[in-house]
């Protein structure tokens, strides 16, 4: 099976030769739909490597832009794992590949990672075996589940991250139909007691009323029980296809200008929303290891930090 390169530019202005797709790139794909930012106004995006073993999502957030991804599908957003057969293919085509660069494989921009966790071979056991057997590339586990069972009896570390998908909980009670956030900070605090990497993501952030108080106790819940690696910062948005397919839209009153990337949040309720947090998170925590999820060029700038130097969720 072909592993096929491409030149990139990348966000600092370097050029890098990476993996574009292994095969017909119905496994590993990269994700490069947002083009590189030239003006202010332009979203800032890292491209990285998806595994795509498997689509949709058993939990219902009202805002779940797969609403919108598989809209034209029978089965809509149902979670669907593909054959681990296939899957196993089209890894180890990449993982033999020549002078390939070390690189994480986002495996739930499609899908949580998790929805196979209770079945006979779940999905991470079956990862975890086929990245330990490797030492160049890692595997980034994305999820809302607290269910880390399988991760926790693999034992090996060293080669996966996992990034747990939080908010604050009025948020997440008025709009996640998702386990409870309290679940999720205990289960990234476990995997991070085991030696595993983990990320969270703060995403999106509501201007719901109290929102201060709401996203400070959040931190606070977490910060008491684990220190994650990095953060990464977004604030509520939605494409109109998403907006078009969600059965509930109560969010979108929020929602109140217009991006090349969907409706947002007015830029200076996200800018306040992003200094609070920040903020927090230096003065009261000691933490400065955050990025912004699919913000604009001005806002990096407006918030003093350099977008070209970006290390989030889904990259190194």
């Amino acid at each position: 099976m072909r592993v096929r390169t491409k030149e990139y530019e990348m966000l600092d202005g370097t050029r890098k030769t990476l993996v574009e797709r292994v095969g017909d790139g119905s496994i590993i794909t990269r994700f490069d739909k947002t083009p590189l930012p030239r003006g202010p106004d332009d979203v800032v995006c890292p491209h990285f490597l998806e595994l795509k073993w498997a689509t949709g999502c058993p939990y219902s957030c009202a805002w779940c832009y797969l609403q919108g991804t598989f809209r034209f599908q029978d089965y809509g957003k149902n979670p669907r794992p593909k054959a681990f057969t296939r899957v196993e293919k089209h890894l180890q085509a990449f993982f033999e590949g020549d002078g390939i660069r070390p690189e994480i494989l986002n495996s739930g921009e499609l899908s949580d990672s998790m929805i196979t966790e209770h079945r006979v071979r779940p999905f991470s056991r079956f990862a975890m075996e086929l990245f330990e057997a490797q030492n160049r590339h890692k595997i980034l586990f994305v999820t809302k589940s607290p269910e880390i069972g399988n991760l926790l009896e693999a034992g090996d570390t060293k080669r996966s991250i996992v990034s747990f998908s939080i908010n604050a909980e009025k948020v997440a009670k008025r709009w996640e139909k998702a386990p409870p956030v309290k679940n999720r900070i205990e289960a990234a605090g476990l995997l991070n007691d085991a030696g595993f990497k983990v990320r969270l993501r703060i995403d999106p952030m509501v201007p719901i009323e109290g929102w201060k108080e709401s996203y400070s106790n959040l931190l606070e819940n977490v910060f008491s029980r684990l220190t994650p690696e990095r953060i990464t910062i977004g604030s509520l948005r939605g494409l109109q296809s998403t907006i078009n397919n969600s059965k509930d839209r109560s969010w979108t009153e929020y929602l109140d200008e217009r991006s090349n990337w969907g409706k947002k949040i007015g830029t200076a309720t996200r800018k306040e929303m992003y200094t609070t947090l920040t903020t927090t998170l230096k003065q009261s925590h000691g933490f400065r290891k955050v990025a912004f999820c699919k913000e604009t060029v001005q806002m990096w700038k407006d918030l003093g930090m350099d977008y070209k130097k970006i290390r989030c969720n889904c990259i190194h």
